[in-house]
């Protein structure tokens, strides 16, 4: 793209960058991450960023305004109000729903197969640039009566909008007809942040048909109007849609019960249509009632734009924003052989577009335990009684409100943020748009306490807090959780490392859209500010790491190079360790203070490895000679400490009976981290073994990737059998990196690792992909027996990690013989 076509939105940033292209003062520095943070916050303001629902718009924004949308099939009564959808749920029979397409910054289609209501729903947004509120956007609801569908089936659907905050809100169309609006309704409103602004829902095409009927109620309430009810709701209530939307509903059924007896109602779509009183308020429910197909746009504009949206606008918008997703997804995750056909590139595309399009801007207060009870520190043998002892007396506060930014595991399970969920999210997305994946990353930071303490699950306001069980709502700071951030910040090193080693390139070279994603890339000065910027926040989360979750070597005599760097889990119960990421996986029976976890010192080990790499990158020489010394004893203790030569594989370690240093083996996941987590050279005298373990079908290995639990362990499938056997992709997406990163070096098990590596990018990758087409959706996890997914559904969370997975190249096969097993 030419400069002379560049907009207006991205001059100032353009020519910010090429300030910095001869080594510019701090002054020039100032201004260009002052206008890349403007630049970003523009672009990114608007979103689905309540990924809790099916639809539903906010700014990055608190307490500010909101819009969504709901329908429900009301050809019978039953049917109308038991389907009404608005959150994301599991069980509401979809047939799937989902981003086909989606980009943060632009927008994209999302489409949704209403199985139980009989209609595909498919909704186009889009964000149009503009003035200096965050722009204008549009969406596009297009409804098809799926091939089971009665003919003529009504539908209704409810769009709303609300404010959380100050400001106004109100319809501006006027009409003398007390039974609805004939054409397109407009509202108008304003509020600090966003100034004014106004919204139009517009009554669609021509072809748009409306259920007709002779009750005597349809004369009252014409189907073929748009219903408007304009509301005053309190703002703890106000995030409750359905509920408001059903008591205005209840209303009116009991006005036409009333006047028409229960003998004699109206047909449903009739009865479950609301009042019309529009005015102000601070919420706004639009209802409109279709036969057959049906089509829609609401247009919001900003007022700060030059002009108003418009359904032509947006006709343009949608065809555009779909091209671009497509050159640039072709540019960034080209799926590579044998995934390089189309089939493979719609699932990798729709694989994205979920993982980006359930990225959300959570604010409100949590609830934290800060006792600090001593029982916390679970020094004393049966300290899991202790600290449930300790739990049940604390009393837990309210504090914030906070603000996140960032993506959810699962829309309809877990709707909200988890720390070490978050590492692997970011994993395609930093490849996809750098610059969103380290506002993500500083928007995590920001939730720092002043120990550095991350609660691991972010449960803000009372919206979140529906969708927990009480008893799992109290964050502990004495908690930890993988710090897979740390992932991110080193590939985001790599990528600086690149740019600086690659040819120079300059600003009219770069496309423009580009410069929204990569410009703490582009510029080698700002991406040292960004660094710069968190480095005291991740130093502080380090220690408190080291201080919190240290392990005890020198009581009970254990022989390692380092008598420091040993680690367990806080958290502990007798059956599970949430805050290790792997719930249920077998541990030491019973528990003991004296265990020290493998997981988690090769957690230490690369989070200490990615913090030297940083402050060399920053030029803080001290601090990574100081962590360079941390990582090498790490490295050293986790042979010592955790390598068990009989079982040849790595260990937990506990105390037994006789106060004496033992392992625990249970070979699985918990056995290869400290190779997952590349603390294992390629010359170690260990990854053999690993390697050997990784393949073996009778341990590790499947026909549809890595079992989280050796066949041959005792606990294999048992109980709750949440990591006890099936096959999780964050951790295979780990396997196959580290497999790469071995067989693309010179090393004694090149070979070994490149035909794992070969073959279990493809049985992964196949196996996902066959449920995706077999069922609508992406699974938490993948039985290793049949390969069918299981647990949560549109678990589109670290699952999308099959996006990296096919973009990774083929490597050609081996000149040895592979594994006859493979």
């Amino acid at each position: 793209m030419h400069l002379s076509k560049i907009s207006t939105v991205l001059t100032p940033l353009l020519n910010a960058v090429a300030v910095l292209s001869s080594q510019a003062p701090a002054d020039d520095l100032s201004v260009l991450s002052q206008e890349v943070a403007r630049t970003n916050n523009q672009s990114l303001l608007w979103g689905p960023y309540k990924p809790n629902l099916y639809f539903g718009v906010r700014p990055r924004i608190p307490n500010s305004l909101f819009a969504g949308l709901m329908w429900a099939k009301v050809d019978d009564y039953a049917t109308a109000q038991q389907n009404f959808r608005h959150t994301c749920e599991q069980n509401e029979g979809m047939a799937g729903y989902g981003w086909d397409e989606y980009d943060i910054r632009k927008g994209g289609r999302q489409t949704i197969h209403d199985a139980g209501n009989s209609i595909d729903l498919t909704i186009d947004f889009v964000k149009v640039p503009g003035g200096q509120h965050g722009g204008s956007w549009a969406a596009r609801v297009k409804g098809v009566p799926r091939e089971d569908a009665l003919p003529d089936q009504s539908t209704t659907l409810v769009f709303y909008t609300g404010l959380e905050g100050l400001g106004n809100l109100g319809v501006t169309t006027e009409t003398e007809d007390v039974r609805g609006f004939e054409g397109d309704v407009k509202f108008t409103g304003y509020t600090s942040e966003l100034g004014d602004f106004s919204i139009d829902v517009t009554t669609g095409p021509e072809s748009n048909e409306h259920p007709e009927h002779g009750h005597p109620t349809y004369d009252e309430k014409p189907l073929d109007r748009t219903l408007v009810s304009s509301l005053n709701i309190h703002p703890e209530q106000i995030w409750q849609t359905k509920v408001i939307l059903f008591t205005q509903m209840k209303k009116e059924v009991d006005e036409v019960v009333k006047v028409y007896g229960a003998e004699n109602p109206p047909p449903p779509s009739q009865l479950f249509a609301i009042k019309n009183e529009p005015g102000d308020g601070n919420m706004h429910l639009v209802q409109k009632v279709f036969r057959g197909a049906f089509e829609f746009d609401i247009l919001f504009s900003s007022g700060s734009s030059s002009q108003p949206v418009t359904s032509e606008t947006l006709t343009e918008k949608i065809a555009s924003t779909s091209l671009e997703f497509s050159e640039r997804f072709d540019k960034v995750h080209p799926p590579q052989t044998p995934f390089d056909t189309e089939e493979y590139s719609e699932f990798s595309k729709s694989m994205l577009s979920n993982l980006v399009g359930g990225i959300g801007f959570f604010h409100g207060t949590d609830i934290v335990d800060r006792s600090a009870a001593p029982e916390y520190d679970e020094e004393n043998e049966g300290f899991w009684e202790e600290t449930a002892e300790a739990r049940g007396r604390a009393q837990p506060i309210l504090e914030g409100p906070k603000e996140l930014f960032t993506s959810v595991p699962s829309r309809p399970f877990f709707p909200r943020g988890f720390l070490w969920d978050e590492g692997f999210h970011l994993i395609p997305v930093i490849d996809w748009d750098t610059d969103l994946a380290l506002e993500i990353v500083k928007s995590w930071l920001s939730l720092m306490d002043e120990d550095g303490w991350i609660a691991r699950e972010q449960i803000l306001g009372s919206e979140a807090r529906s969708k927990v069980p009480p008893e799992f709502t109290v964050q502990y700071p004495h908690y930890a959780n993988p710090p897979t951030l740390f992932i991110i910040l080193e590939a985001f090193i790599d990528k600086l490392d690149a740019k600086k080693n690659a040819s120079i390139q300059t600003v009219a070279e770069t496309e423009a859209a580009d410069i929204f994603r990569s410009a703490y890339i582009e510029s080698a000065e700002l991406g040292d500010a960004y660094i710069r910027s968190i480095y005291p926040l991740l130093k502080k989360h380090y220690l408190w790491y080291r201080s919190t979750q240290k392990g005890d070597i020198k009581s009970y005599d254990r022989e390692a190079f380092s008598t420091r760097e040993a680690y367990r889990w806080r958290g502990r119960s007798v059956q599970h360790i949430l805050t290790s990421g792997l719930d249920d996986y077998p541990r030491a029976q019973p528990p003991h203070p004296g265990e020290l976890h493998v997981d988690l010192i090769s957690w230490m080990g690369m989070m200490t490895r990615a913090l030297r790499r940083i402050a060399l990158a920053i030029g803080e020489t001290e601090d990574a000679e100081e962590f360079g010394k941390y990582e090498t004893a790490i490295e050293r203790n986790i042979d010592d400490l955790h390598w068990d030569d009989d079982e040849r594989t790595y260990c937990d370690a506990t105390i037994d009976e006789y106060e004496e240093s033992v392992h625990v083996c249970h070979k699985g996941y918990i056995s290869i981290f400290p190779f997952l987590t590349g603390m294992l050279g390629p010359d170690s005298p260990r990854l053999k073994a690993i390697l050997d373990l990784i393949g073996d079908p009778e341990e590790l290995w499947s026909d549809y990737g890595i079992r989280s639990l050796s066949k041959k362990d005792e606990f294999y499938g048992t109980a709750e059998n949440y990591w006890r056997s099936p096959i999780w992709v964050n951790i295979n997406y780990l396997v196959l990196k580290n497999l790469y990163d071995t067989a693309i070096v010179p090393g004694p098990h090149k070979e070994q690792a490149r035909d794992l590596y070969s073959n279990l990018r493809k049985n992964l990758v196949e196996n996902v992909f066959r449920e995706w087409k077999k069922t609508g959706f992406a699974w938490e996890q993948y039985n290793p027996e049949t390969g069918n997914g299981q647990r949560t559904q549109h678990f589109t969370g670290w699952t999308s990690m099959v996006v990296k997975m096919m973009s990774m190249p083929e490597l050609p096969a081996s000149e040895q013989k592979g594994h006859d097993e493979l």
